[in-house]
């Protein structure tokens, strides 16, 4: 026992799939890891996984992705692989106890890729709840049994799953759950015991990159490294002085990220300061730097291969400049020597990449574009050279084509060019949530009365849970959080898509980016970095955006055998047309007189290998889920992924939950009728004294409705301190309670001065043996009928009243149900209410199948039911209690607003509590496979059409041929053709419900 060890505990926790009644929505996570976009958590006891997100650059086409796939799952302890062509990420799950990110660095770089870790941030993806396992230090220990009464007082404590103290060594190890208890409280809970307590360190550990300014000299190193060796809670760093940054591996439970930043300025007197980079600002600086590359070689071959094209076509008009062309230069013509100089700088140098990525495409036995383009390039410039020097050494002097390889490769790159331009506008959707974050905080600083004294300007990045921020009016909010003081107006419409300013005063909660308007407010942050609404959703958007829709599997299947036909195509073209020239099938007219048969045919061979284009294939899905997943989350609709945007198009069925979809998700007391002799107002204190124990929505409502009855007031809403005052007002005027007890699905039952009480549905009522009278039971008909829920109380096992409870209907429901039906999409409706009042509710939304007392457990098997005939079924539903649909059926909706979105089984977040955003989510789909149909269809038929065209089908009959540098320039523009086709998505608009509907405004 004298040196514990701590060790990590693979105990990786989701939330449930199911949820209780209440009406508020439970707080879970909107994004855990890539799991359900790659197949699902792996299975139990298969051991601990790890992610790394890679940076793969050198991808060209779809069978790139596929070629780093493959190399990445071939390795042993890789358990899934997703790779974005266009973000040129890398998403790996693996076991570290069998593979290392080394590994897979290395198996992407023998894929003919470059490869590097992108770092683990602030605003990284959300990580999967752990059970940490931590180290605190135990005075006050005297013998064996204080060590029993600490770990016994331990071990009772909520979320602490074992412990184990050492006397020798005054430690003690404690497994717990950070998120059920945290470090300071398992040391107060010892202190509490009588002993003295203090933390060490934990099983936790966290990577942050910090970027440093002020790291110039090898004496700011060695300041750097001996402020970072005194830190406690650093596990280890690497400093790069090159790119001025630091990589940090720290255990959080120890040491915060704010006190490491200011820990670098105060330990150099100011002289170094760090913050952290931001992985989004880091990834558009990557992008702009490919775009300046591309831009710099465009830049370089035009520069060389101009004056190539004026040699060839300008200056033999010009006498004086062709009279010094003509001159030689030892066996070579100057205006010659001048043309290969420039061509082969431009083909070996400025064309460099292209035979790189081709020989690593190559030599892992996949082909790519570059392997055409070198090929036609090579072919041309090879034949030049050779035509050159035989014409040098012979006299006879064949036509030379070096430009044809010089403006091939311009051409080329000047696609590439606007390729990379064009597929960085498909992320701008990213970029512009980014850019709701605001870059710093006004931090407050108490003093030991509790004042603030101090306010300080921070990184927003190193805003913590329970920090106090003053938020200007004019500013963003920096965090997710709760308003302490003040009272202003919030533009929420990033988050809600509602235009209208909501008020904020003291307890409402704010979201992370959005504006304050007016007033000055203090929040207390309890959202930062990855748990923000924002940085999920952006999480979202970017998951969506790393996966495959079904459809590319077509694409990635022809791009991975395209380009051997086109080479072999051109090979049949070259011999088809040489062996008709040499055995005179077509006159010698056709062949220019400098020319001959063999230059004839290569050039035709030429044009057909390098017109043809893989990468309008490979960029017809990805461009178009990317753009529609952005326009997507600019709507409020976030998509989990291309599956299911695919599915979404073909949706015949929509079901329905009744309970806060259908309706408001707010019950209201609408009538109380008293059928005994008891007063309306004790009638009314009866029923809410017995459900002021309860949580379910239906016993908020009558505790509202009583006390408003009595006080003609409002109950303020259960919101942090406020409970308390709550609870002070309830306490005067309801009746004292004994062994309450909640039934589920019928209601509750209670003692109050002394004799039993039953508030609940007709069911309780009955199986107690209360007789109900018939005046009741034809008025709580009459309710049903008029789509309400009737309560029935009973005293003393005699029959008192009963209430009628409604939940209203969102306004725009019915006419979504009736849009949905002109779409061609057939809505139902689900819910665990009675027949009289489901069907009630269903006659005033518009829906005709209706399926009633459906238990939760109930509505998966109904979504089952709708799908053995092979249609298609989306379910909407809150993403809590209706979780087991949502996973069971073909595309899940989850509908829900502000902080409390909830998507553990759904396929869409349908971020404002809005219905109208169903039929937005289905025709986002349909439009968005409607482009990408267009697409496919342009990138086929140009190959289609101009391979045939490139290798001279039409010159026998036109005598047109296509100049293999034309070739080139119509290959570059197919790819740019069909991104541009893409961001046409960019133009979505939500549908009006009057065109739905197909109604005509006079």
């Amino acid at each position: 026992m004298a040196h514990l060890q701590l060790s990590a505990v693979a105990a990786g926790r989701r939330p449930a799939a199911g949820g209780g009644g209440g009406d508020e929505m439970e707080d879970v996570a909107l994004l855990e890891s890539y799991d359900e976009e790659m197949g699902g958590s792996s299975a139990a006891g298969a051991g601990e996984e790890e992610e790394a997100h890679v940076r793969v650059t050198g991808m060209t086409c779809s069978a790139c992705t596929s070629a780093v796939e493959g190399a990445v799952s071939a390795r042993r302890g890789v358990r899934r692989v997703a790779v974005s062509l266009l973000q040129n990420r890398a998403h790996v799950v693996f076991d570290p106890a069998l593979v290392k990110v080394e590994d897979i660095i290395e198996a992407i770089e023998d894929a003919g890729f470059d490869a590097e870790i992108l770092p683990d941030t602030a605003i990284s993806q959300p990580k999967a709840q752990k059970i940490l396992s931590a180290q605190f230090r135990i005075g006050g220990m005297t013998c064996a049994n204080c060590v029993n009464s600490v770990e016994g007082i331990l071990k009772k404590q909520p979320g602490v799953k074992g412990a184990v103290v050492a006397l020798a060594t005054s430690l003690g190890e404690v497994e717990y759950d950070p998120s059920v208890i945290n470090k300071d409280e398992i040391v107060q809970a010892i202190e509490d015991a009588g002993f003295e307590a203090a933390f060490l360190q934990s099983s936790e550990q966290d990577k942050i990159l910090l970027g440093l300014t002020g790291l110039h000299t090898e004496r700011d190193v060695n300041l750097l490294h001996d402020i970072l060796k005194k830190m406690v809670g650093l596990r280890q760093f690497d400093v790069n002085a090159t790119a001025s940054e630091v990589e940090i591996v720290f255990d959080p439970e120890a040491v915060d990220l704010r006190s490491i930043v200011d820990a670098i300025e105060t330990g150099s007197n100011g002289q170094l300061k760090a913050h952290v980079q931001n992985p989004y600002s880091r990834g558009a600086s990557n992008d702009a730097q490919e775009a300046s590359k591309m831009l710099h070689l465009l830049r370089s071959s035009l520069f060389l291969s101009i004056p190539v094209f004026f040699i060839r076509m300008v200056c033999p008009r010009i006498p004086f400049i062709s009279t010094i062309l003509l001159m030689h230069c030892g066996p070579f013509r100057m205006g010659d020597l001048l043309k290969w100089i420039l061509v082969s700088i431009v083909q070996f140098v400025v064309g460099k990449r292209f035979y790189v990525a081709a020989y690593r495409a190559l030599r892992h036995g996949s082909t790519n574009m570059d392997v055409l383009v070198v090929l036609g390039t090579t072919a041309s410039y090879v034949y030049s050279v050779c035509a050159l020097l035989y014409g040098a050494f012979t006299g006879f002097r064949p036509p030379i084509y070096f430009e044809t390889s010089a403006m091939i490769i311009t051409f080329v790159l000047f696609g590439k060019y606007l390729e990379v331009l064009a597929k960085g506008k498909t992320s701008d959707a990213i970029k512009k949530l980014v850019e709701l974050v605001p870059a710093t905080a006004l931090l407050l600083l108490k003093d030991k009365e509790g004042k603030y004294v101090e306010e300080r300007e921070i990184d927003a990045l190193l805003v913590q849970p329970g920090d106090i921020l003053k938020v200007l009016p004019g500013s963003k909010v920096p965090a997710d959080g709760v308003v302490v003081w003040g009272t202003s107006h919030v533009n929420e419409s990033m988050i809600t898509g509602e235009s209208a300013p909501v008020p904020k005063e003291v307890s409402s909660s704010v979201i992370g980016g959005t504006m304050n308007l007016h007033g000055i407010l203090h929040i207390k942050a309890n959202k930062v970095g990855s748990e923000t609404v924002l940085s999920q959703i952006i999480s979202l958007v970017e998951t969506a955006q790393m996966s495959k829709a079904p459809i590319q599997k077509f694409a990635d299947y022809v791009a991975s055998i395209f380009v051997p036909i086109v080479i072999t195509l051109s090979l049949i073209t070259f011999l088809v047309w040489f062996l008709c020239g040499w055995v005179g099938a077509y006159p010698n007219s056709w062949i220019s007189g400098t020319s001959n048969c063999f230059v004839f045919s290569l050039m035709f061979a030429i044009a057909v290998v390098v017109i043809a284009c893989p990468c309008a294939l490979g960029l017809a899905t990805p461009t178009a889920v990317m753009v529609a997943t952005g326009v997507g989350a600019n709507h409020g609709v976030l998509v989990k992924g291309g599956d299911a945007l695919e599915r979404a198009q073909n949706v015949n069925y929509v079901i329905f939950d009744k309970t806060g979809t259908l309706t408001q998700g707010k019950a209201v007391v609408t009538t109380a009728k008293v059928f005994s002799g008891m007063d309306l107002g004790d009638f009314l204190t009866l029923a809410a004294s017995a459900e002021a124990s309860s949580e379910h929505p239906l016993a908020k409502a009558i505790v509202e409705y009583a006390f408003h009855f009595h006080f003609f007031g409002k109950l303020p809403t259960s919101k942090n301190g406020i409970e308390q005052r709550k609870e002070e007002i309830l306490s005067k005027w309801l009746l004292q309670v004994e062994d309450f007890s909640a039934l589920p699905g019928k209601g509750i039952q209670c003692m109050i001065n002394g004799k039993k009480v039953l508030v609940g549905n007709r069911t309780l009522i009955t199986e107690n043996g209360v007789n109900v009278p018939p005046e009741a039971e034809n008025f709580l008909v009459d309710l049903e009928l008029n789509a309400k829920t009737g309560i029935l109380v009973s005293y003393d096992d005699s029959f008192v009243g009963l209430m009628g409870i409604t939940d209203p209907l969102k306004r725009e429901a019915a006419v979504v149900v009736e849009g949905l039906k002109k779409m061609g999409v057939h809505p139902v409706m689900l819910t665990g209410d009675n027949w009289r009042t489901a069907k009630a509710v269903a006659k005033e939304v518009g829906i005709e199948d209706v399926r009633a007392e459906v238990m939760p457990a109930g509505k998966a098997d109904v979504v089952r039911s709708l799908q053995k005939d092979g249609s298609i079924v989306a379910m909407v539903g809150d993403g809590i209690n209706d979780s087991p649909a949502l996973a069971a059926a073909d595309v899940g909706m989850a509908i829900g607003g502000g902080t409390d979105i909830a998507i553990e089984a759904a396929d869409y977040v349908l971020v404002r509590n809005n219905l109208e955003d169903v039929i937005t989510a289905i025709d986002l789909s349909r439009k968005t496979f409607s482009r990408i149909r267009w697409n496919y269809f342009f990138a086929m038929a140009y190959n289609v059409v101009a391979i045939p065209v490139a290798a001279g089908a039409l010159f026998p009959f036109t005598r047109l041929q296509m100049p293999p540098w034309l070739a080139g320039a119509c290959m570059a523009f197919s790819s740019v053709s069909v991104v541009c086709s893409s961001l046409l998505l960019r133009r979505y608009r939500k549908p009006r419900l009057t065109t739905v509907l197909q109604i005509t405004v006079e």
